[in-house]
């Protein structure tokens, strides 16, 4: 199980799902161009002293992170048509995440695997990407016997 971001927007949310990852052992692929600068001192920044805890790769485009998925592609959005109580999980998922802004453009959304999205209250747009994030992997971990391997 992997965490993907899409060309994240903000730094803070950056941040909450490297040490997200860093917790829970799950990688977290970082999909650029970032809308902001992003070094070796913000990772340190923004992931605070859990990055040292947390495997980190970015990558420079869809195309050079597509070539490193072996399983499906598990796209979080709000145009989902998966509920996420009903969606199935495997153990080499890659959970995609898109940008605060702008989420992913059509072509990302035309190649994902499956598309989940977390219900909500009537009238309301969306979950803070980290917070919907946490919710999914969570289940996923749920299900794959992915908390086994945690210890308290």
């Amino acid at each position: 199980m992997r965490i993907a971001l899409f060309q994240p927007d903000i730094a803070g949310n950056v941040g909450t799902l490297l040490r997200l990852g860093a917790c829970l052992d799950v990688a977290v692929d970082l999909i650029e161009p970032m809308g902001f600068p992003f070094g070796e001192r913000g990772l340190a920044r923004a992931a605070m002293d859990y990055a040292a805890h947390v495997e980190v790769k970015r990558h420079a485009d869809w195309d050079a992170f597509l070539a490193t998925v072996a399983g499906r592609v598990v796209l979080a959005t709000t145009a989902g048509a998966v509920p996420l109580p009903q969606a199935r999980f495997a153990a080499d998922d890659v959970l995609l995440l898109g940008s605060e802004g702008a989420g992913v453009p059509a072509h990302v959304h035309d190649r994902v695997d499956l598309r989940v999205r977390v219900p909500m209250r009537a009238g309301l747009r969306s979950l803070n990407v980290a917070v919907a994030g946490a919710l999914i992997l969570g289940e996923a971990l749920r299900q794959t016997g992915g908390w086994d391997r945690l210890t308290d």
